[in-house]
């Protein structure tokens, strides 16, 4: 029937689409499970696998005498907590609704949405999980000591926002060449189990063996955190303004590659899953 158009201000246009962010953010917590503390207790228990496994790797090596001075749990958990929030919001954004989902036959949702709303999804959930696991270890084991709390924080956040840009790679290609895209990110995921660094110090490693991890933005990343963290290190051999460039060019690259593919985009492309 009739429709009588509506002018609506650039206020209220930006509230609508914060909602809808808010409201797909939600939806994609509630995907993996339906109870959202238990979508948090699994990605903890993760997480808290994974610290023991190194723990148990180093203590067996006989490594633990070479790393930073302080406290060695602490040190593991700087490596596990940027390298899992790196990897979960990659997976995050990779995984996001493309041109040809159904929820895009919706009007407000859109691409641009979709990804926004993973990626702070993901975000949400590995701030929870830091916290947590943090707390847990304060209280169960010994006082946590940070030296600039802020610091660390600030990579995380490069953590994720490198990660949200290398999965906008992905999910740009991933209409176009779909196995490309899932086997390329589960490659990077598990090669940065040894290529981010988080298992060494870079001021005592070789500079023959360094050069291996330097072109890693996530190697520069964690050793950043590290001396954040530790007041007893000082990392010469990384900066966090190199992973700031490239996440931003890939960002962008990413973007651009995702504008492409949605102006050609094909419902016909969902049967070739």
């Amino acid at each position: 029937m009739f429709n009588v158009p509506r002018s609506e201000s650039g206020l209220s246009k930006a509230v609508r689409i914060f909602e809808l962010i808010y409201h797909a953010a939600v939806h994609d917590l509630r995907k993996s499970h339906t109870n959202a503390l238990m979508g948090l207790f699994i990605n903890v228990l993760q997480t808290m696998v994974l610290v023991a496994v190194f723990y148990l790797m180093f203590a067996i090596m006989g490594m633990r005498n070479s790393q930073i001075r302080g406290d060695f749990l602490l040190y593991i958990m700087s490596g596990i907590f940027i390298y899992m929030t790196q990897i979960k919001s990659m997976g995050s954004v990779v995984g996001a609704e493309g041109a040809a989902s159904p929820m895009m036959q919706h009007a407000p949702m859109s691409t641009f949405i979709s990804i926004v709303s993973h990626a702070l999804s993901a975000l949400y959930i590995q701030i929870l999980s830091v916290v947590l696991v943090v707390f847990l270890y304060d209280i169960a084991f010994k006082p946590v000591e940070i030296y600039n709390m802020t610091g660390v924080f600030m990579m995380i956040f490069l953590a994720w926002f490198s990660g949200v840009a290398i999965g906008l790679c992905f999910y740009a290609i991933k209409p176009w060449m779909p196995s490309v895209a899932s086997v390329g990110s589960t490659i990077y995921a598990r090669a940065n189990m040894i290529a981010s660094g988080k298992m060494f110090v870079a001021n005592t490693v070789p500079w023959n063996i360094l050069v291996m991890f330097t072109w890693n933005p996530l190697f520069h990343i964690i050793d950043q955190a590290r001396g954040f963290m530790f007041i007893n290190y000082n990392p010469h051999y990384s900066n966090w303004l190199y992973p700031l460039i490239v996440s931003s060019v890939l960002l962008v690259l990413g973007f651009m590659g995702e504008s492409y593919t949605r102006k050609h985009a094909s419902l016909s492309w969902g049967a070739r899953g």
